[in-house]
């Protein structure tokens, strides 16, 4: 893969599978897609260091069940679907805990002010998302942020896409009435 300037699935996938190269073949994969993989974390973490954290766990994950990928789906999918289980893990943990991120205390403040501008109306939408529940909003980030196709998902997330569809109708009401309720 001289220049590595385009990535192909395909020679990723045969240098994965040598024992020889397979360290090589994962590096790319790392470097391709941790940009778009960090970027989906981020809708579910708002913290870059904990967003950092699940990133590096979907990698040790990918890294240590590489064997088991059968090449059935994409790889982006079978890493997009370690990436929301890794995100789901995360979310439960922070609702067992009772966390609730320090951005989340700022909006509730900005929320108050009548002069909002549109950082602030950032921040009420990713207030808004935080509200919904882990499924909705990881639905929801999919489709809104990522422009993922229902089937796509479905693939992913292991879920009919009539659910998906309904599960991202909710949120858009969740998050509608909720911006309609702070402005």
């Amino acid at each position: 893969m001289k220049g590595e300037a385009k990535y192909n699935e395909a020679q990723v996938l045969n240098l994965l599978r040598d024992s020889s190269t397979s360290r090589r073949g994962f590096e790319i994969v790392v470097r391709h897609y941790s940009p778009l993989l960090y970027a989906q974390i981020r809708k579910m973490a708002i913290d870059h260091d904990e967003a950092d954290d699940i990133l590096q766990n979907v990698f040790l994950k990918a890294w240590l069940s590489l064997e088991s990928f059968r090449g059935d789906s994409k790889l982006s999918t079978w890493l997009y679907r370690i990436t929301m289980n890794e995100c789901l893990d995360f979310l439960r943990e922070q609702k067992e805990h009772g966390y609730v991120p320090l951005e989340d205390e700022a909006v509730s403040q900005v929320a108050g002010s009548n002069s909002v501008d549109g950082d602030e109306i950032n921040r009420l939408f990713h207030q808004a998302m935080s509200t919904l529940p882990e499924k909705q909003r990881i639905v929801f980030s999919l489709k809104y942020f990522k422009e993922m196709k229902y089937s796509e998902m479905s693939k992913v997330l292991d879920t009919s896409v009539g659910a998906l569809k309904a599960s991202y109708h909710l949120a858009v009401q969740k998050i509608a009435a909720f911006l309609e309720e702070h402005d």
